[in-house]
């Protein structure tokens, strides 16, 4: 998987990565240059090259990014004090 994404190599293992959640189409973890005192990336197990490319299909996978962003920051007790969410 020489020309893989960075993201797909860390989902397959290939690129050691804090994981702090990982379900069946989801995995999540530190960013390695962090920009606040709490910044997790979240991503889909699911090859999605940009925001550009999503399809209709891929609205419950969206879903599940938030609703994951929404759980870590109430296990980090930041979802009082506020949080943001970027999408690259």
């Amino acid at each position: 998987m020489d020309n893989a994404c960075i993201f797909c190599k860390i989902i397959n293992k290939e690129i050691p990565a804090g994981i702090i959640y990982s379900d069946e189409e989801v995995v999540a973890f530190n960013d390695i240059n962090p920009q606040a005192p709490v910044h997790i990336i979240i991503i889909p197990k699911k090859h999605i090259e940009r925001v550009s490319e999503l399809k209709e299909s891929n609205s419950a996978l969206v879903g599940k990014l938030v609703l994951v962003a929404k759980k870590l920051a109430e296990e980090k007790n930041i979802s009082d004090s506020g949080y943001r969410l970027v999408f690259n």
